[in-house]
């Protein structure tokens, strides 16, 4: 399935999307502008944007290898941090002028212990992110908020007041409905743009500035509401999983016949789904409630799996899915247990599901097209 989106913004997007170092990173530090990597969909970017910096979630497009990394992490861990680390170990991350990591996973929480050794990026903080979601979890994170925002302020002499908060929770919630309606366009019966092409948006949008990010969005909603979309797909299918930022992989899945109408995946609707409270009294309160308990959870947060089947099920249904997909980069521990909590409790929704392991950098297509093709004869869209 080829894409149709003609729009200069979608254009800009794309390319932001696919490249590591974009042209809006190039733009932003030629003119003096500092960036703050982070790892994982928890981190309250707003807090980035509030101290004047741009927010970069750190992938590893463009990665062909790991033979430095290899060094410090086994073979059975996890593709992600194996790649992002070779490839900070050669210098591509070399923009950054500071770090976020947390202890999402053990395979990530590595990598800050290898970070802070093997490199000197100016300013490096770990958060300890709660597997439950509760409130004394959120009274417990709303503390990590207040050390981090000390210590950003303290290395990099800026002053993250609440005024420049709510400002910041404003501009990324401006984001969020804009997303939210471009979703709702993939519940027509001819969606007007595809998953691939809405991946390459929703990555976009963790590596550029978000006022530059929502015009865009703006944009490319005005070009492509009404127009006519897509009709020549077997089945509408969900893609429900860990981390996944490549636009191709769900570019193979639609060729085979099957259009993404909707995801549950921390690069898609996880992220954008909820709004951050923007009347609370403290801002840093309202970032640690969305981020701990308000929005879609990840397999991070054990005692979530029910309201994570619910937000599911509730997909399937108000996106008319026939099929769904589930895909963990190999060796993920924590959404491996999802994975077999869900295929026990997709037999009660009779809804197919095809789960799939895969390496972070893309391999084995003709497998890949192959079990999809298989897939979609048992939808039998």
């Amino acid at each position: 399935m080829k894409g149709c989106v003609a729009s200069r913004a979608f254009d800009r997007l794309s390319e932001t999307a696919t490249t590591l170092v974009n042209p809006e990173i190039r733009r932003w530090k030629q003119e003096g502008g500092r960036i703050v990597g982070y790892f994982c969909s928890a981190m309250p970017v707003e807090m980035i944007t509030a101290a004047g910096f741009l927010p970069f979630r750190v992938r590893a497009t463009g990665s062909t290898g790991t033979e430095l990394s290899d060094s410090f992490f086994s073979s059975i861990n996890c593709s992600f941090p194996r790649h992002a680390f070779n490839m900070a170990l050669k210098g591509e991350y070399d923009f950054l002028d500071g770090l976020v990591i947390f202890n999402s996973c053990d395979h990530v929480r590595r990598v800050y212990d290898h970070w802070i050794r093997q490199l000197k990026t100016p300013f490096v903080q770990i958060l300890s992110l709660p597997k439950k979601a509760e409130v004394p979890q959120v009274e417990w994170f709303t503390d990590e908020l207040r050390i981090l925002r000390e210590r950003m302020q303290d290395h990099f002499g800026v002053a993250i007041t609440d005024e420049r908060l709510r400002d910041a929770i404003a501009q990324h919630n401006r984001s969020r409905r804009l997303l939210r309606d471009l979703y709702d366009l993939r519940k027509e019966s001819r969606p007007p743009i595809t998953g691939a092409e809405m991946l390459a948006v929703t990555v976009a949008g963790s590596v550029m500035p978000q006022d530059v990010y929502t015009d865009l969005l703006g944009d490319l909603l005005e070009d492509i509401s009404g127009k006519e979309g897509h009709t020549d797909y077997r089945a509408r299918l969900m893609i429900i999983g860990g981390l996944l930022d490549n636009p191709e992989y769900v570019q193979i899945i639609e060729n085979q016949g099957g259009l993404v109408v909707t995801d549950a995946l921390c690069f898609g609707s996880r992220t954008l789904w909820k709004d951050v409270d923007e009347n609370a009294a403290d801002p840093l309160v309202a970032l640690a409630q969305y981020y701990v308990a308000d929005r879609p959870s990840c397999a991070r947060m054990y005692t979530e799996y029910p309201r994570r089947l619910e937000y599911v099920r509730s997909m399937i249904d108000e996106f008319r899915v026939d099929g769904v997909i589930f895909q963990r980069l190999a060796f993920c521990e924590t959404w491996g247990f999802e994975q077999y909590s869900l295929t026990n409790d997709f037999r009660n929704l009779n809804v197919p599901l095809l789960c799939m392991d895969r390496e972070y950098v893309l391999g084995g297509v003709g497998q890949l097209k192959t079990r999809v093709q298989a897939f979609l004869e048992t939808v039998g869209g």
